[in-house]
């Protein structure tokens, strides 16, 4: 298992650093976008963030990653009961890849149960995992456009709305909004671009 360069070691770069600590502390401050060529340490100092934030308590067997002390209500794996007892697990970064599938990003019918049990059982996309933890997306100017839509209204409602092969399901989905980018290989559409609380220069 690689360890992950300390986010401590990242030198130079104190705008980036503070952008993404501020947002770690505090989430409502709405995302971080980091614009700069290639060798800056942008991903780098995304990937080390992780290991500063606090361990998250999460539902046993919950894989939308429920709080205990107020579970989602609407949550595809509850009804949970409140105030029950939580696992601990460390706080995730999921990584949105420029070319990933709609499917991949919010989930789909899961087939293997569909064909082996005959039930529809839905399979959570990467809305899901990145509840309660990072979403970073690498190059996020290069996003599809119905990817960045889907992304939009996630981020905005706080939940993701999945309606297809017949399932309908809705799961919270709230995470701190991580994109880096290189401008000289194109701009970011302006819907984004205000979507990102703040926006930092790195050279």
């Amino acid at each position: 298992m690689t360890t992950p360069f300390p986010f401590t070691a990242v030198v130079g770069q104190d705008d980036l650093r503070l952008a993404l600590l501020l947002n770690a502390v505090s989430p409502s401050v709405g995302g971080v976008l980091v614009r700069g060529e290639k060798g800056t340490a942008k991903s780098t100092a995304v990937r080390a963030l992780t290991s500063l934030l606090p361990e998250v308590a999460v539902v046993p067997g919950c894989r939308f990653s429920c709080d205990p002390a107020a579970p989602d209500p609407g949550c595809p794996d509850g009804p949970h009961e409140g105030g029950g007892v939580g696992a601990s697990r460390p706080a995730r970064m999921v990584e949105l890849p420029v070319g990933a599938s709609e499917d991949r990003l919010v989930g789909a019918l899961d087939i293997e149960r569909a064909l082996a049990e005959g039930v529809k059982a839905f399979e959570p996309g990467l809305l899901a995992a990145a509840h309660r933890g990072i979403l970073y997306v690498d190059e996020v100017n290069l996003l599809h456009d119905h990817l960045v839509d889907l992304l939009l209204d996630a981020a905005a409602m706080g939940a993701s709305y999945v309606e297809r092969e017949g399932v309908s399901v809705r799961h919270a989905a709230q995470f701190l909004l991580v994109g880096t980018m290189n401008p000289e290989e194109g701009e970011l559409r302006p819907q984004l671009l205000d979507r990102f609380g703040l926006t930092v220069e790195v050279a």
